[in-house]
């Protein structure tokens, strides 16, 4: 019994040693770039594209009302078309995230990144055919239909990245969904300015260029590797996980990876992909289900959207001229690129839930000194300024943690089986949430004032609190140990290591047979 723990100890010494040799791979890195750059940009890109043509677009509206009814759009139709052109996308993103379990379920990971493309060029034709087409109509459905592929992105994307990492960069490759998304908005915003597409005669330009990334992708895409537990567990593919492997980590041996994948196979053995109403009831995942839920609404809760609403009111303030705003601006979405990238490199070492917690406690503490300044800026000349300063340590808070390892956490605190049914259930909470705060937070707005930012202040801190008590570090963990992490409070017992040694040996004993099998066929042949 002591060798066997001996041998298990220098197993696992073995193990992590090679694992801190292995390096990325450029295959690794282009399906988690090629995989986003159609996905997650495209989602960031349409949260700030529509900013810039707005005036031009309600022109438009007008000037499409007086050909049909021969007489000007009143102020509230306009306003009325305006607001669902704008939060018509979240309704598109709920459909996506809806029907995304099952369009994964039937071609894969890669499978629907891939038709999900369709959805961008489509979209891109619409809006960009509509001021030809004096149809207004093609807008709003154009908006909807991109947001069918934002809902879709940002679940089988997390998946896809999470599924192809190996453990000890599984955090980092899934950054890249956080910061193609904060590259988007970035992106948005520079080719919104006056000298390059944010002019009357260009601004639909803006929306061609949305079939752009999603073309890079169809070129890429189809020649990587589609997800190896997909292909192993789902697909009975072993073949063809082991090529995937084989690419994604640039060697020959993956037979530790093949067995993990085993292992977590065969505890699963009688369970099939299971529901969301399966998921629901499962007491095994229950609290990495409340985990997933409140971690994604606070995502969407904890005031980051409503930063907009006062940013340039607060430049205004600060005796920034109407011209200079948008340079001035870009400095959001530059922080956001740059703290997110921050997080993909730290997030190895540091660990996903201290900067969940760092970044939800922080933006709580900045939006209390917030609330100070606003209430402060008519009376000292310089406070707007510290406004704006407060704004910016806030995104940056918000991306350094909280913008991303949400949909980290979704695809690591469930196994195969419960995977697809925990991205629908957070895609929703996530979009229902977005489109809860896009409503309220003008009554919000208006009843509070500058007091409103206390509301996300509350947010925030609950949220980490949650954290900071229930949710165990998951990096550099396989899917199973993260699992058992998560047994005791879900009062599910524990596997005992003579157990999983039995599993292990199972498994062994499987391969061998079928080797012998093997051999013996050869022999009468």
């Amino acid at each position: 019994m002591d060798e066997q723990k001996d041998d298990q100890t220098d197993q696992d010494d073995s193990t992590n040693n090679s694992e801190k040799k292995q390096s990325l791979t450029a295959c690794l890195l282009c399906a988690a770039f090629f995989g986003s750059l159609g996905s997650s940009f495209l989602y960031g890109y349409n949260l700030s594209v529509v900013n810039a043509p707005a005036l031009y677009i309600k022109a438009f509206y007008n000037k499409t009302w007086i050909e049909r009814y021969g007489e000007p759009i009143s102020a509230e139709t306009v306003t009325l078309l305006w607001s669902i052109t704008v939060s018509i996308f979240s309704i598109g993103g709920l459909f996506g995230a809806l029907s995304a379990t099952l369009i994964i379920k039937v071609l894969g990971r890669k499978g629907t990144l891939l038709l999900n493309n369709s959805f961008a060029v489509i979209a891109a034709v619409l809006l960009s055919l509509g001021e030809m087409s004096r149809s207004f109509e093609m807008l709003i459905i154009g908006r909807l239909i991109m947001g069918v592929d934002s809902g879709i992105a940002l679940s089988a994307l997390p998946m896809y990245l999470g599924e192809i990492s190996p453990k000890h960069f599984r955090g980092m490759i899934g950054q890249f969904n956080s910061i193609l998304i904060c590259l988007g908005v970035f992106t948005g915003q520079v080719l919104g300015l006056p000298e390059l597409l944010g002019q009357e005669s260009t601004w639909i330009y803006l929306f061609s260029f949305l079939a752009l990334p999603a073309m890079l992708q169809l070129c890429v895409l189809p020649f990587l590797p589609e997800s190896p537990r997909y292909l192993l567990m789902e697909r009975r593919d072993e073949a063809g996980a082991e090529k995937a492997f084989q690419r994604f980590l640039g060697k020959k041996d993956v037979s530790q990876e093949l067995e993990e994948v085993h292992m977590e196979s065969r505890a699963q053995d009688k369970l099939h992909t299971v529901s969301v109403l399966q998921l629901l009831k499962s007491p095994a995942v229950r609290w990495q289900l409340i985990t997933v839920i409140i971690t994604m609404a606070c995502y969407q809760l904890c005031g980051l959207n409503a930063i907009w609403y006062y940013t340039n009111g607060i430049l205004r303030e600060a005796g920034f001229t109407e011209s200079i705003l948008p340079y001035i601006t870009l400095s959001t979405g530059a922080i956001e690129t740059l703290a997110a990238i921050i997080s993909g490199l730290v997030i190895e070492r540091i660990g996903r839930k201290p900067l969940l917690i760092f970044g939800f406690f922080s933006m709580a503490v900045f939006f209390s000194l917030l609330t100070v300044f606003l209430n402060f800026q008519d009376r000292v000349s310089w406070m707007p300024y510290l406004s704006y300063v407060c704004i910016l340590a806030v995104i940056a808070s918000f991306c350094s943690g909280p913008g991303g390892i949400p949909f980290i956490l979704t695809g690591e605190l469930f196994e195969q089986s419960y995977r697809p049914a925990a991205f629908m259930i957070a895609g929703t909470v996530n979009w229902l949430s977005n489109f809860t705060v896009g409503l309220l937070f003008p009554f919000i707005q208006e009843t509070l004032q500058s007091f409103s930012f206390l509301v996300f202040v509350a947010v925030c801190i609950l949220g980490s609190i949650y954290l900071y008590v229930v949710l165990p570090e998951t990096k550099n963990k396989t899917f199973m140990d993260i699992s058992q992490s998560f047994a005791k409070i879900n009062k599910m017992p524990i596997p005992s290591p003579g157990q999983e040694m039995e599993l292990v040996l199972s498994i062994n004993s499987d391969t061998n047979g079928k080797a012998q099998d093997a051999t013996k066929m050869q022999t009468s042949l």
